[in-house]
């Protein structure tokens, strides 16, 4: 023993042996091998999580069509079709879907982002997908020198035969740092999109959209009823502001609009969305620096919307979602949250489910998937009630979770 505390001793006295072992930092990844993996949960009890498919390319975002195929996009490249998503049969269809935008050179977050399927699908076939469209980084502009710069572009088109036709740009901003959107429609038929402002106080400035929740029409246009609209120094899109990176958005059954949001070094947030609302980025925030410091002498003041859910250490979230099912009974109407990884510790991810009790608040917690390892960027509830799940990192993989006996 004595022997083993004189050479960690001598360790730590090396140059650069605290920095080695600050780089190993991590925990080995799983190769998914197995036909399916058997887990004990805390109130479902047991869950059977089936890989599906395994050969896709930075997934971002999954949505089923009503035939039980999923699309998924990946992130700067193509949109792909599960064939048979809910069936022993799943596929991976070789084609992406043509017709669809691509940029001349797929780098990090410029390209295809998210998709949502219009509510009246079965009967128009709209399929909408956020883009970010590469452009020249502007003069002065904060983001890191590797972050390329782009135009969040909303578009939509009409899906059929494994094929868009008919594409349309119905918004766009300005130039800003390329970072993940989000799409969700409203009960009343609008359609909610995030864009981030992770990057100086671009949150607070209400003459662009970013950092922002947006509002707009099915076509694009500007619903009259938005809180800036007629403001001349005010984006009429804007919905609320003062958020950063936001990668979870939805609308439940009620009609209130949620978002993820993340913090820097923790501070994750799940929160209510209220017109005209400010919801504190960057002065007022729970989150740390990356080295340790807080993120502002104060996380909340009068007039800034307090956060429903709060995670710290990270989660890096992504993905949102209230499961409606009856195949788990015991999580029907739980908030589920997809994590990238836990305290800055990559491998850590995994899917957050969240009971939730009175004013949307958090009752109990917990983290499924975790034995797995794996970077969780979106989910969904499929048209059998069983829940898929979207990984990237070093699978990028579609599984699906069922009830099962233990």
């Amino acid at each position: 023993m004595a022997g083993k505390l004189v050479a960690a001793a001598a360790l730590l006295l090396l140059p650069g042996a605290a920095q080695a072992q600050q780089n190993a930092i991590g925990i080995a990844p799983v190769t998914l091998t197995e036909p399916s993996y058997v887990f004990d949960t805390a109130e479902q009890h047991g869950i059977r999580v089936t890989p599906l498919v395994r050969e896709l390319r930075r997934p971002f975002a999954i949505a089923f069509l009503p035939d039980g195929d999923l699309l998924v996009a990946e992130r700067g490249w193509d949109l792909r079709i599960v064939r048979g998503a809910t069936t022993a049969d799943a596929r991976l269809d070789p084609q992406p879907v043509a017709g669809m935008p691509r940029p001349a050179e797929p780098m990090f977050s410029v390209g295809l982002q998210d998709i949502a399927l219009h509510p009246g699908f079965a009967a128009n076939r709209w399929l909408y997908w956020t883009y970010n469209e590469p452009a020249a980084r502007p003069e002065g502009d904060p983001g890191p020198p590797q972050q390329r710069s782009a135009r969040l572009t909303l578009m939509r088109g009409k899906l059929a035969d494994g094929r868009v036709s008919q594409v349309e740009t119905l918004f766009q901003g300005g130039v800003s740092s390329a970072l993940g959107s989000r799409i969700a429609f409203g009960t009343d038929g609008t359609l909610y999109l995030t864009a981030g402002g992770a990057y100086g106080e671009v949150a607070q400035d209400l003459a662009t959209i970013y950092g922002k929740v947006l509002r707009l029409n099915a076509d694009g246009s500007i619903p009259p009823d938005n809180p800036f609209v007629g403001r001349a120094d005010a984006h009429p899109a804007i919905y609320s502001y003062g958020h950063r990176d936001h990668h979870g958005l939805m609308v439940t059954d009620a009609g209130a609009v949620l978002n993820a949001e993340h913090g820097m070094n923790g501070g994750d947030e799940v929160n209510l969305i209220r017109p005209g609302a400010n919801y504190g980025w960057p002065a007022f925030t729970y989150s740390r620096q990356y080295d340790g410091a807080q993120g502002s002498e104060q996380p909340a003041s009068p007039g800034i919307e307090r956060p429903l859910i709060l995670w710290s250490p990270s989660i890096a979230p992504s993905g949102l979602m209230i499961y409606r099912g009856d195949r788990f009974p015991a999580w029907k109407g739980n908030l589920f949250v997809g994590s990238a990884r836990r305290g800055e510790v990559p491998f850590t991810g995994g899917l957050e489910r969240v009971v939730l009790g009175a004013g949307l608040g958090d009752v109990r917690r917990e983290t499924l998937l975790g034995e797995l390892h794996q970077r969780v960027r979106d989910f969904a509830e499929g048209p059998d009630g069983l829940i898929y799940v979207l990984t990237d990192g070093n699978e990028n993989a579609v599984l699906r979770i069922e009830p099962t006996a233990l």
